[in-house]
């Protein structure tokens, strides 16, 4: 049978474990944010020297900044070291290197070709001085597999402009240079490997709290976020001991990880991924060796060769061996992020996090299963009796009684949603909520975007990553996945502005919405973001209820 949740791999328990969808997060160029102002060359002092970037429409943006050394050659799969001081001024006018990775996954403008040296970050920053500015620090979608910090649906310039804040963006290792673990082969010289691509997120939080106050932002008051393999990661840093004095608060879009794997089953992954390449374990440093290229190839390979072996349920980070994410290391990531609870080191940090509506529609758009749209019943239930077995029925049945005259596609779509994104998120404001310490907060974005399935006149609605453009009110191209719909802007207005009243008192807030409740076990309050906001408590309970029945362990 054709599966919307198989051909693209949405599967909850893979994000739980990775929280990111193997189809890159921004599947589409999209256009800039702002019609193209004139612009002069601004210089700042940073540590590590000077630099040079432009000031375009009352922003200052510096791009392509170096944070990290080299991570090639004998610094494969190492923790990056930072960088070197420079002299003269260096030019920070241009987008850097992504992550190695296919071209065609990246969407900066006149970016350069993926490469392995890739540490460089984005500042963009309000022009004409000042200080003690919130800083939002995002991590870029696409899984860990692909993406980059230049995206111009993730340019900063909007929020830095309307809201005040400091914006930084970065490239990190992803894949196999990000998350090889060689450990046990490498030994001690290899002591952090498996989880490099966050470490090197790390090591831009800490370039943050050494340079940020030159671009007129407050190092105390660092806000990290990020959307799908974005909030993956944000999920990761928010649980990491080390790095929570370099943060003071989180946002997690459309990517709640609540475990990751373990150096056990990382080190097979490593054994699979050397096999693609020939090497044998015992000459596993030939693996420093293998030219670029080769090593995507292998990479790509092995994925293929894990999907086909699952029947497309494992995606790019599981529990199982051939995926590439984040693990447990003992040192760094000391623990799964919300398993058992959430991390002790960020009790005092207050979460955001939620998800859209109709997340899956991107992946059925993405997967070109049109099918999805078009369901009859019978359809419905052999869809999802293939994973849920004898509790389909009722799972289709809550449904039917918390959305009285859904069709079987919004049926199918709406639970396909909540099990790759909604549960991991309740799950994890649950587990926060109880903590007692600082609030949660939980968001659905409602707000309905009318791209179409390409070739049909099939809306795709509320689905994932078109929260992006929202979030950074990009919305003034009709091609972003907002859509074109005229009351895109109002949407894009309320949900920039809670996110940067967030950043700035701990608290999200936009004008003429309604206040915002932390979440609680009791009322369950979740904030409904839309061109007009509202706050349901325990939105969608028939349906965490039922889920609750169907896959107890959670």
């Amino acid at each position: 049978m054709t599966s919307l949740i198989r051909n693209a791999d949405i599967d909850r328990r893979r994000l739980l474990a990775g929280g990111a969808a193997a189809t890159g997060v921004l599947a589409l160029p999209m256009a800039a944010c702002a019609a193209d102002a004139p612009s002069e060359t601004v210089e700042v002092q940073i540590a590590e020297g000077r630099l040079r970037g432009v000031r375009t429409g009352g922003v200052d943006a510096y791009k392509g900044v170096p944070y990290g050394a080299s991570v090639s050659g004998a610094n494969r799969f190492k923790p990056a070291r930072p960088a070197a001081p420079w002299s003269g001024v260096f030019d920070a006018t241009k987008l850097g290197t992504p992550s190695l990775q296919d071209p065609t996954t990246v969407y900066g403008k006149n970016e350069p070709a993926p490469g392995e040296d890739c540490l460089v970050l984005n500042v963009w920053t309000p022009a004409g001085g000042g200080k003690g500015r919130p800083v939002m620090f995002y991590s870029h979608g696409g899984g860990y597999t692909t993406g980059s910090g230049g995206s111009t649906a993730q340019d900063g310039s909007m929020l830095a402009r309307e809201h005040d804040v400091v914006v930084v963006a970065t490239n990190h290792r992803l894949g196999v240079l990000g998350y090889l673990y060689l450990g046990e082969l490498g030994g001690a010289d290899y002591a952090g490997s498996g989880n490099q691509g966050l470490s090197d997120i790390v090591l831009a939080l800490k370039w943050v709290a050494r340079n940020i106050a030159a671009f007129g932002g407050d190092p105390g008051n660092v806000t990290i976020f990020g959307e799908s393999g974005g909030g993956a990661k944000t999920s990761c840093l928010y649980a990491m001991p080390s790095v929570a004095p370099l943060f003071a608060r989180a946002i997690i879009q459309s990517g709640p990880v609540v475990r990751v794997s373990t150096p056990e089953v990382a080190a097979r992954t490593t054994r699979m991924f050397l096999a693609q390449l020939g090497i044998t374990p015992t000459d596993w440093r030939k693996v420093l060796e293998v030219p670029a290229p080769q090593i995507l190839a292998a990479q790509k390979a092995l994925n293929a060769q894990v999907k086909g072996d699952s029947g497309g349920w494992k995606g790019i980070q599981s529990l199982n061996p051939g995926a590439y994410g984040p693990i447990v290391d003992g040192g760094l990531l000391p623990h799964h992020p919300f398993d058992p609870t959430a991390p002790a080191s960020a009790a005092d940090k207050p979460l955001m996090i939620g998800w859209l509506d109709n997340e899956a529609a991107f992946f059925a758009w993405t997967g070109k299963d049109v099918e999805a749209f078009r369901l009859d019943e019978a359809e419905l239930k052999t869809r999802l009796s293939g994973r849920f077995g004898d509790k389909t029925q009722a799972l289709i049945d809550a449904y039917r009684s918390d959305r009285p005259g859904a069709t079987p596609s919004e049926v199918y779509l709406a639970a396909a949603s909540y099990y790759a994104m909604g549960a991991g998120s309740v799950l994890a404001a649950e587990r926060k909520a109880v903590q007692g310490q600082a609030p949660v907060y939980v968001y659905n974005i409602a707000y309905r975007s009318n791209r179409r399935m390409d070739g049909t006149d099939i809306e795709l609605g509320s689905m994932h990553a078109s929260d992006i453009p929202l979030v950074f009110n990009t919305v003034a191209s009709p091609d972003t996945l907002a859509g074109s719909r005229a009351d895109r802007f109002a949407a894009a207005r309320n949900v920039s502005t809670m996110w940067a009243n967030f950043a700035r008192t701990g608290r999200p807030a936009a004008p003429g919405q309604p206040a915002w409740p932390a979440y609680d076990l009791k009322a369950r309050s979740t904030m409904v973001l839309d061109v007009a906001c509202t706050v349901v408590s325990d939105r969608f309970g028939a349906e965490r209820r039922a889920w609750a029945k169907v896959d107890p362990a959670g």
